[in-house]
């Protein structure tokens, strides 16, 4: 195989990752209203239960991200994808198979275990093999196959979704049906494990980390299998110069310290890079555009469309990315989307200000309706008028956010909606048992989660109720485009050129366990936004999460503008020379 093919041939791979990692985080949706009619009439599992397995992908995640830098400087950086694809492929017979909570479980850990170790070791293996003129555009196609295994997840999930709804036209066994849908849709993710799992045993190891090793002959040949004859040697000079510097005079210089400049400023730049990417709201404008878009003013099944559009727009705008992060440079497509993001989420907070301000506060008129530890509030017209609505008015909704003890929930209601029951709170749908791992916490008195045995004590807090028309159509499709605009950007700059930050400016002797605790981080701000999205806009409303977003994203521009270093058209070993000046 010559270097062009070979190379087409690891991009192909390395995408594959890619694919693997958008359908680890999107494919719990489409089959999860089908599992949980068969976990809660088989298996009669919990709420709490159900949770947890939608969790446990984001669990494994975190727990995978932070040995997956020490994996890879163990055994490698194929051998780790290896493992990766390998626990990806191990888990889907698993959860496919599965007839109880703890295989359930267990598969989808196995699962989360296997994005985290993807999420750190493929972008770090693109950065390693590739070259400079070939790096930005591979680590963008794996970002354009992510975005591609979300909206891949989504059609299975749609496709199994029809076959179900035949079945109950047609007056067929419509459990049978539901639980058949569930376990075929995880077993259709199966072939692309194996393509990927499969096909890294054709790759070639990472020459920087073959040579790091010692093995300076096996790194020359894999360089060899990618590169033209004649840069090879080249570039096994500049990686050599690179494991052992040199002073002004051309001697031998230490490696320095871990502590200086030369590994502590990309490090710092590079989790500031990954924290902010994730303060944009991405993720929970992702997870909640249908919400958003309902609050805004858009039916639920016009939002829904307004979903899909979203998810189409984003990854053809990684097209466009992937194209251009090569010939425009990293720095500007990053400042190009960080600019495009503040002005979207702003003119989004704006609005929803607008309209917000208009609510009233019923705060103290629904406490005193509290009898005890519960509360029922009736929704429809009368019910809203009731509370202050004005019956000549359009459609009302209300958006009440309330706590027993630490546990916190947020509900809105709209007064068209003519098949939604009255509103009930209560404590036995609100305060949750302790998880195993909670359990675990508290007994080290560590716990950060609410604790269940002082909540069921404690009485219902109503914290906040607002009453205020529906917008109107209009606005919510003038926030619809504010949405898109966010992802249109983001897709087009940190949407790809975040993967580029994390495996490139990490110097060498770092860089494994550098991008681990990178995206440890990456994916805690992400947690921590998504777990007080619910709790802020119930409280104050959506104007202040997109004005929060925004305000973010500035400190993104301009530690993007003033700080980050175009690596565009550099070997790694050039952009670690650039932080070890001065």
């Amino acid at each position: 195989m010559n270097a062009s093919n070979y190379l087409r041939y690891l991009l192909f791979i390395a995408g594959m990752g890619g694919l693997l990692y958008g359908i680890d985080v999107g494919i719990i949706a489409g089959a999860l209203p089908y599992l949980e009619a068969t976990a809660a009439t088989s298996w009669k599992l919990s709420a709490q239960q159900m949770s947890f397995i939608v969790a446990a992908v984001l669990l494994g995640s975190v727990l995978s991200s932070l040995f997956a830098g020490l994996l890879a400087e163990a055994v490698g950086r194929k051998w780790a994808m290896l493992l990766a694809g390998a626990c990806f492929v191990a888990s889907i017979p698993m959860i496919a198979m599965a007839e109880g909570y703890g295989p359930l479980l267990a598969g989808r850990l196995l699962q989360g275990v296997s994005g985290g170790l993807i999420g750190v070791v493929v972008p770090l293996y693109l950065a390693e093999c590739l070259d400079a003129d070939h790096r930005g555009r591979g680590t963008g196609l794996f970002q354009l196959l992510l975005t591609i295994g979300l909206v891949a997840a989504a059609l299975i999930g749609l496709a199994q979704a029809r076959g179900v709804e035949a079945v109950a036209a047609s007056g067929g066994d419509l459990a049978a049906a539901r639980d058949h849908a569930w376990r075929s849709i995880f077993w259709m993710c199966l072939l692309p494990g194996l393509v990927f799992t499969l096909g890294v045993l054709g790759l070639s190891e990472s020459p920087r980390w073959l040579l790091q090793r010692g093995r300076a002959t096996a790194a020359r040949a894999a360089l060899a299998r990618s590169r033209p004859a004649g840069r090879v040697e080249a570039e096994m000079a500049d990686m050599t110069s690179a494991l052992r510097p040199r002073d002004d005079a051309g001697q031998p210089a230490a490696a320095g310290s871990l502590l200086s400049r030369r590994y502590v400023l990309p490090f710092v730049l590079t989790c500031v890079i990954l924290a902010c990417n994730q303060a944009t709201g991405i993720n929970s404008i992702l997870a909640y555009a249908v919400n958003i878009l309902g609050q805004a003013g858009l039916p639920g099944s016009v939002g829904n469309v307004g979903d899909v559009a979203i998810k189409v727009l984003n990854a053809l705008m990684t097209v466009v990315a992937v194209l251009l992060v090569d010939r425009k440079g990293r720095k500007f497509l990053l400042m190009l989307g960080t600019g495009g993001i503040v002005v979207s989420l702003a003119a989004a907070g704006l609005l929803f200000r607008g309209a917000e301000a208009g609510q009233r506060d019923v705060t103290a008129a629904v406490q005193a309706r509290v009898n005890g530890d519960t509360l029922t509030l009736p929704t429809d017209a009368a019910g809203f008028q009731a509370l202050g609505g004005d019956a000549a008015g359009g459609p009302r909704q209300l958006v009440i956010a309330y706590a027993y003890g630490e546990f916190t929930n947020v509900q809105t209601r709209r007064s068209d909606d003519l098949a939604q029951a009255p509103l009930v709170l209560s404590r036995a749908e609100t305060v949750q048992a302790d998880s195993v791992i909670g359990a675990f916490f508290r007994r080290l008195h560590l716990n950060p989660f609410p604790d269940p045995e002082a909540a069921r004590q404690a009485p219902l807090r109503i914290e906040s109720v607002r009453v205020g028309e529906v917008p109107p159509q209009s606005h919510g499709w003038a926030v619809a485009l504010c949405i898109l605009g966010f992802v249109a950007f983001f897709a087009v700059g940190p949407g790809v050129c975040v993967w580029l930050a994390l495996s490139e400016l990490m110097p060498t002797r770092i860089r494994s366990n550098g991008m681990s605790i990178a995206l440890l981080i990456n994916q805690f701000v992400s947690t921590v936004i998504a777990g007080i999205f619910l709790p802020t806009v119930g409280r104050h409303g959506y104007a202040s999460m997109f004005f929060f977003w925004a305000g973010c994203t500035v400190l993104y521009f301009l530690a993007v503008a003033f700080v980050l270093p175009e690596t565009k058209g550099k070997t790694l070993e050039e952009i670690e020379r650039h932080f070890s000046r001065g």
